[in-house]
């Protein structure tokens, strides 16, 4: 995306791979939930975990650079150094699971069908541009008004579909029927909404690769589908999975005391990672009083004990989010930190505001001094371990007069009330990238704010932040970046927009030998295709 790739012509595998590793086993690992479709690329049905393993790509991504694309069926790109267009020439040995070539025909077919049936972000990208084919193995795409730096990025991203495969069949809509792909797994078992099977291609075409040397060791990917967390972890510790990744630091330290981690049968790993983490916060509606005033949103950051939910409820695991790019180097650091009043003092602060605010405390309840009615307002969450932060919150704002109301909601009625900004205030989550891009003005701009469904949930209109997401995408050099994205994130933090809660910069995992990883841990962490068994199962 900037500056220079790590990798050149003459390295012949990634650093955090090892081109050794022996083939064979199986890997067997939980999905929750369920599946009804085999067809991840549009908004029908819910697809499984594992099928990125099935269909290649134009390039590939590694995960020891910030953004960095290689080869793949793609073996070469020429792009102008204003990024307006990008022609793609593809590899003479890329070919499909049955052995046909893949074609500028094939190309263009995916291109055609992703901008018509695809997912939002692909129609919305790929509307962007005019395809022209050169020859078979040449395609050329121009990019009209609209684009940015990063286009040519999402672009070479593109899977690549069969046109003879997909031409007698409807594209937009749910299937359990295998598909024709072209990556270094194919289907080989479907047990609908419970279990999916990927077996090894062993004539893969791009298995010798710069960025598949040293992968996909597994003979067979297993994903067993559980109908909650608790299920699934019960299974791995009777030893019916072989991986499992912990996401609560909370059970990472209080539930891992069973018979086969104690005797060494389980191997339990904490792995240091370099990428962004999840933005979390309590996230305040703008679009709605009382949070459309900035002394309201200060006063409730005063009142959130983060030092006690730390403690408390997750063992001091977590760093408190200070950015919205946490864990990088692209966040705002101010030469001298904020340092915010605690205790008492942050109770006598928080008042001072919520009275400028016109919200008076009259027989201990907050009150408007004008319409004489109780601050009232809902947090929303969907997930029952984040009751217990909300009410952490609840507690110290009863202690000022507000009595607001904690709802966990289901997934799906959380989804609906989240895609049309339904809500007072949500426990949730921005996704952070070590090279943002284009996506920025999907979070913050005035744009997106009244657009359902987009990623503007704090309901953020603002013309300098929308200039300052613009730029970012543009940035022609990693110090331009940071110089454009900690300006935005400066500006973020000055809007306090939300409550900030933690991020992890660890991956806690478990798993059981003779499952073996490589030595070096990527910049964005675990690469599970990397592993290896190293004395494989029988499947």
């Amino acid at each position: 995306m900037v500056g220079a790739p790590k990798h050149g012509p003459d390295d012949t595998h990634l650093e955090y791979a090892n081109p050794d590793a022996p083939k064979g086993g199986t890997l067997r690992q939980a999905a929750i939930g369920t599946f009804d479709t085999v067809n991840p690329f549009t908004l029908k049905g819910k697809a499984p975990g594992g099928l990125n393993l099935v269909y290649d790509r134009l390039m590939a991504r590694t995960w020891d650079e910030p953004f960095t694309l290689y080869p793949l069926i793609a073996e070469k790109v020429t792009v102008p150094d204003d990024r307006s267009a990008v022609t793609f020439h593809l590899n003479p040995n890329a070919v499909f699971h049955d052995a046909s070539p893949i074609t500028s025909q094939d190309v263009l077919f995916s291109f055609e069908t992703l901008k018509e049936a695809g997912r939002p972000n692909m129609r919305r990208l790929y509307k962007l541009a005019t395809p022209d084919i050169i020859d078979d193995r040449t395609i050329k795409f121009t990019f009209g008004e609209g684009y940015d730096r990063e286009t040519v990025m999402i672009f070479a991203m593109m899977p690549i579909l069969s046109k003879a495969y997909w031409s007698d069949k409807t594209f937009d809509q749910t299937t359990l029927t295998p598909p024709l792909g072209s990556g270094p797994y194919k289907i080989a078992e479907i047990d609908p909404g419970r279990k999916i099977t990927y077996e090894r291609v062993r004539d893969y075409w791009a298995k010798d690769l710069l960025i598949n040397k040293g992968h996909h060791n597994f003979d067979r990917v297993v994903f067993d589908f559980y109908r909650d967390t608790s299920v699934a972890f019960e299974s791995f510790k009777s030893g019916g999975l072989d991986l499992w990744r912990e996401w609560d630091a909370g059970n990472w330290h209080s539930a891992y005391d069973f018979p086969d981690a104690r005797n060494g049968a389980v191997k339990i790993e904490t792995l240091t990672h370099g990428r962004a983490d999840k933005v979390r916060g309590f996230i305040f509606n703008t679009r709605r009083a009382p949070f459309d005033d900035i002394r309201v949103r200060q006063a409730f950051n005063l009142l959130f004990d983060f030092d006690w939910v730390n403690q408390n409820l997750f063992h001091g695991a977590y760093k408190r989010t200070v950015s919205y790019y946490p864990n990088t180097d692209l966040s705002y650091a101010p030469k001298t930190p904020e340092t915010s009043p605690t205790g008492r003092a942050a109770m006598r602060q928080a008042d001072t505001l919520l009275k400028e605010a016109g919200w008076i405390v009259k027989d201990g309840k907050r009150i408007s001094q004008d319409t004489n009615t109780p601050l009232k307002f809902e947090i929303l969450v969907d997930d029952p371990s984040q009751e217990k932060i909300a009410l952490a919150l609840v507690r110290n704002l009863e202690r000022m007069g507000i009595n607001p109301r904690v709802r966990v909601l289901d997934t799906a009625a959380f989804r609906d009330r989240l895609n049309s900004y339904d809500y007072d205030m949500i426990i949730y989550k921005w996704n952070a990238t070590l090279s943002p891009g284009s996506e920025q003005m999907l979070y913050w701009s005035c744009d997106a704010k009244d657009r359902d469904g987009q990623w503007n949930f704090a309901g953020i209109c603002d013309s300098e932040i929308d200039s300052l997401a613009a730029q970012i995408p543009m940035a022609k050099s990693r110090a331009e970046l940071i110089e454009f994205t900690s300006a935005l994130d400066q500006k973020l933090l000055d809007g306090r927009y939300m409550i900030p809660l933690y991020y992890n910069p660890y991956d806690f995992v478990a798993y059981r030998p003779p499952l073996a990883r490589p030595a070096q841990i990527p910049l964005y962490g675990m690469v599970i295709e990397s592993w290896w068994m190293d004395s494989p199962k029988t499947p």
